[in-house]
This record gives C-alpha cells, sequence and structure tokens, in this order.
C-alpha cells in the first residue's frame, strides 16, 4: 500500500471518526452507529497511519473538553473538581494524599530475639 493511499482515509473510516467523537471516544458505540465490527476498527489502526493520527485528534479532543469542564466546575466552587485538580496539579505544592503506615513491631527483630534464644540453648 502506498503511502499516498495510507493518508486517505475512507467515507467508512470518516464516519466512524464522526461517530467516535459523538459517542465521546466509545468505540462499541462507534461501530454500533456505523454498523461496522470492532476487527475492522483494529484493522485500520494498525494498516492506516493516518486514521490512527485522527483517532488520537479525536481523543485529545475529548480530553480538552473535559478540561474545560473540569475548570467550569472549579469556577463554580465544586469542592470535588477543586480537590482533584490539587492532587493532580498542585503536587509540587504539596497537595497530595499519602499512606502513613506505623509499625510499631518489626519482624525482623522478632526473628534475630528467637534466633538468639536458640543459639543460646546451643552452648
Amino acid at each position: 500500500m502506498s503511502t499516498e493511499t495510507q493518508n486517505r482515509l475512507s467515507k467508512n473510516q470518516r464516519d466512524f471518526l464522526k461517530a467516535l467523537e459523538v459517542s465521546f471516544g466509545n468505540i462499541s458505540a462507534a461501530c454500533k452507529k456505523t454498523n461496522m465490527n470492532r476487527a475492522a476498527y483494529y484493522k485500520w489502526m494498525k494498516n492506516s497511519p493516518k486514521f490512527v493520527e485522527e483517532v488520537e485528534t479525536v481523543n485529545e479532543g475529548l480530553i480538552d473538553f473535559a478540561e474545560t469542564k473540569l475548570h467550569q466546575n472549579i469556577m463554580d466552587g465544586k469542592e470535588a473538581s477543586i480537590f482533584f485538580f490539587l492532587k493532580t496539579k498542585g503536587k509540587k505544592r504539596g497537595y497530595v494524599e499519602t499512606v502513613e503506615q506505623k509499625l510499631d513491631i518489626n519482624p525482623f527483630e522478632e526473628l534475630m530475639k528467637s534466633a538468639s534464644v536458640v543459639d543460646d540453648y546451643e552452648e
């Protein structure tokens, strides 16, 4: 297949990409809307660099949309969105959740104590 052929999208591929965007990146839903099976999608992903590029463009657009909604929620004072934003973008400023574990017993210390008891009996 020539590079020129690989760089062109078929009508089915263009239709699929529109359906993918409308279905918010859901491959199964886009396949249903375009009356095709997933095997065709995977074949296009394997054999058409232009199709892969366009799928990535659709996915990046969806991320942009979600980020816009997140920022809108932050402006509206929605705490969950504010917390999420700070946990992901504010890590350098200490907005991270950590799990603290405090162990009072060191398992190796207990093993060493029991080993020394055995050594005392052997002498």
